[in-house]
């Protein structure tokens, strides 16, 4: 799946900070020798957001594999620095590196070919090579679902979302999300704001106040760390809906409702397991709401019981086809009928194409 993801450039090499994280060497590793992971981080693993929920992956594959040591690198540029911080892993030993940004896809191509007996795992990108796979969850349904959520909960009927740029995949979740808010509240509408950037806490805090003041609320996003936007949304006593990290919540304050939080250990676990066995293959790992890599995160104490028992429903009705999310006929915010009636929109093809808002939904979407 082509999901670009957040990216915090760095110029100066020497602010790149590599921690490693496991246990010391020494003799004992002599005898049971350690298996040794890499892994970048294109931004702070405390960013409440999309890093940490990486490095909670990891984490959480440390406690499953004995003796395994990972090193981690925060604040990677997606350059050719990327390189240097994989060949020095690499130096030290990694057999299985996670690229963990989209940025790092072709540094990471490039480091595998030049070694051939390391594994690297790549997020959400669209190239394979003979020892570079790809992974990434598929959020659409759940976009659904935190629609349905936002479309019970709010009392203005206006919805509101703070994103980093409209790119097909963002454009069809948020279109996911008005949908689900529209099959419980007719009345609900979308609000899109555009900042131009993955990292920007000021316009994300700007962004916030702007659609508060517009009688949004509840908000949600898509940028690198959700944090600003919950926080603000707090200071506003308006309503919010996290992304990426289910630890968000911590910061989220009364209004809180739910989210979407990437799991990634048992799949990361499943990866170092298989690169230890030589069972390895290179393919394209999706998960999906049935069999992935993401949750629902806590409900907030406003969320209702109806709503989540109606939430509980669409999962089990997406899961089995029941529900079918882009069921025409579907017409954009302009009136054009986008997916005809008798019709179902491919959600693959939508990820990779979507330039439109649906009805209900305002924003910039080029």
């Amino acid at each position: 799946m082509n999901w670009p993801l957040p990216m915090k450039l760095l110029t100066v090499e020497g602010m790149i900070e590599l921690l490693i994280v496991g246990c010391g060497g020494g003799a004992s590793d002599m005898i049971n020798p350690q298996f040794i992971v890499g892994a970048l981080h294109v931004g702070s693993i405390h960013d409440l957001g999309y890093n940490q929920a990486m490095h909670d992956g990891l984490e959480e594959m440390k406690k499953n594999i004995p003796n395994i040591k990972v090193l981690e690198a925060e604040n990677v540029p997606e350059s050719a620095d990327a390189e240097r911080v994989m060949e020095n892993m690499i130096r030290q030993g990694a057999k299985l590196i996670y690229a963990q940004s989209f940025g790092y896809l072709d540094p990471a191509l490039n480091v595998a070919k030049r070694h051939p007996d390391v594994i690297f795992e790549h997020a959400a990108g669209n190239k394979l090579a003979p020892n570079l796979g790809t992974f990434w969850s598929d959020i659409t349904a759940y976009e659904y679902l935190m629609g349905v959520v936002a479309g019970k909960s709010t009392k203005t009927n206006k919805l509101g979302w703070v994103i980093g740029y409209p790119v097909p995949n963002i454009l069809t979740s948020i279109n996911a999300f008005q949908l689900g808010a529209r099959s419980v509240n007719p009345k609900a509408t979308t609000q899109v704001i555009v900042d131009n950037s993955w990292v920007d806490p000021a316009k994300e805090a700007e962004a916030v106040n702007a659609l508060a003041d517009n009688g949004v609320d509840v908000v949600t996003m898509l940028v690198d760390s959700p944090s600003t936007v919950v926080q603000t949304a707090a200071k506003r006593n308006i309503m919010s809906i996290g992304f990426h990290c289910l630890c968000v919540q911590s910061v989220a304050g009364k209004g809180w409702l739910t989210g979407i939080g990437f799991t990634w250990g048992p799949l990361f676990t499943q990866f170092a397991k298989e690169v230890m066995a030589g069972t390895w293959k290179s393919k394209n790992v999706v998960g999906n709401l049935q069999q992935g890599y993401s949750a629902i995160a806590p409900y907030g104490p406003g969320v209702s019981a109806d709503a989540k028992q109606l939430i509980e429903q669409n999962k089990a009705d997406l899961i089995s086809g029941k529900l079918q999310i882009f069921k025409g006929p579907i017409k954009d915010n302009q009136g054009k009928v986008r997916i005809n009636a008798g019709e179902v929109g491919s959600v693959d093809s939508l990820l990779n194409s979507t330039d439109w808002l649906v009805e209900g939904a305002t924003g910039q979407t080029k």
